[in-house]
């Protein structure tokens, strides 16, 4: 069975009423032997024996004694004591039941007060847990900024604010280099593609030379591909410079005509459904995010299989395509740079598995999502893409 978990609110609310209750508690306990103390004593009144009792009972009573028989001075005097005995004892309840009454009134609203404190102290917790739930590799520009005295919890969310300046300039710093390295990698592979094109061009080329250059040129576009993603994943993670209009049907529109050959050389069938849907964004990052998942559907697919690309509202891209089935767990790692399912899937190993991964990243980028799901009994993805 899993314990109740209590809120810091409600236990420091308990804290605070239970607090005030005891020493409520207290004070009625001393009130009530105070009172009680300084009520008539009846125990001076047994019998009516003492004469310092029947003067008592002559003061508070005055009367004429003289006519009166001692029998019914006595008489008299236990009915006096009778009479104390009864207003003490109602004193005391009376003074008891209302100070109960008061006390649970003033424990209630201790506890709401103690609720409204409660709040107001941790206020500026609120603040710096929400900020931390809405913290990701995208907005790290994100600060408490927490106003008010320099106590603990400023110092709290000073300290989280200094934290959050060291990631962000760590991540910029590895995305930078991540964008540098691909540039810089950019111009050697390409001197290498010239001269195996040259190579391979040479009449004098061997058989084996041709191919092994080949090969290399097998190796080389992998390479380049996979320099390319991280590239659009690095920009993509930096978010959006600018933003303007897109019509995502007319984007995917594009990408099905360009993609269309691939298609036919894989046998298998594109259909599409493209409602008008403008989206703010970056046209050439949408682009690539459509491409790719046209590409990954045409690629992970079988012959005789197809492919759906529906443009909507809600969300507003989604592509379904037949293919190999895809265990429900392993849908999750699909979505992380160079995972690739084991098995059919793998597909052209000159993929480098940063296809649906950018996806994510540029849905983020856009403020959007980007989620998959198995195909169901034909096999393959669905993949929904939601971006405002």
């Amino acid at each position: 069975m899993k314990p109740l978990r209590l809120s810091v609110r409600t236990k420091l609310t308990a804290l605070y009423g239970g607090a005030f209750l005891i020493v409520g508690l207290a004070l009625l306990v001393v009130n009530y032997l105070l009172v009680s103390s300084t009520l008539p004593d009846t125990a001076t009144f047994a019998n009516g024996a003492t004469a310092g009792a029947q003067l008592e009972v002559a003061r508070a009573y005055p009367m004429d004694t003289t006519s009166i028989l001692p029998a019914e001075r006595a008489q008299a005097t236990q009915l006096v004591a009778t009479s104390i005995t009864e207003y003490r004892s109602d004193v005391l309840s009376t003074l008891l039941w209302q100070s109960l009454v008061a006390l649970a009134i003033a424990g209630a609203l201790a506890v709401l007060l103690g609720w409204l404190m409660a709040s107001r102290v941790l206020r500026p917790l609120h603040a710096i847990t929400s900020t931390a739930r809405k913290l990701e590799v995208e907005n790290l520009d994100r600060r408490i900024d927490l106003d008010g005295p320099d106590d603990e919890l400023k110092d709290l969310a000073d300290t989280f604010d200094g934290m959050l300046d060291r990631l962000a300039v760590s991540f910029d710093s590895q995305k930078r280099f991540v964008a540098n390295a691909s540039h810089e990698l950019r111009t050697p592979l390409a001197v290498q593609r010239t001269l195996v094109e040259v190579a391979m061009a040479d009449p004098d080329a061997s058989p084996e030379v041709r191919r092994l250059g080949e090969h290399l040129i097998y190796t080389n576009e992998r390479s380049e591909r996979m320099i390319e993603g991280l590239l659009v994943l690095a920009r993509s993670d930096r978010g959006l410079a600018a933003r303007g209009p897109v019509r995502l049907d007319e984007v995917a529109a594009t990408v099905i005509r360009s993609a269309s050959a691939m298609a036919e050389e894989a046998g298998v069938t594109v259909e599409s459904r493209l409602r008008p849907r403008t989206v703010s964004g970056d046209p050439v990052l949408l682009e690539r995010l459509v491409t790719n998942l046209v590409h990954n559907a045409i690629t992970y697919n079988h012959k005789g299989g197809w492919v759906h690309v529906d443009i909507g509202v809600d969300p507003a891209l989604v592509v379904r395509n037949t293919g190999p089935q895809v265990p429900l767990d392993a849908v999750p790692a699909l979505f992380e740079p160079f995972r690739r399912l084991a098995g059919d899937r793998t597909g052209d190993s000159r993929n480098a598995g940063l296809g649906l991964s950018i996806v994510r990243s540029i849905a983020k980028a856009h403020g959007g999502t980007a989620g998959a799901e198995p195909g169901g009994r034909g096999g393959g993805l669905v993949v929904r893409v939601r971006l405002p």
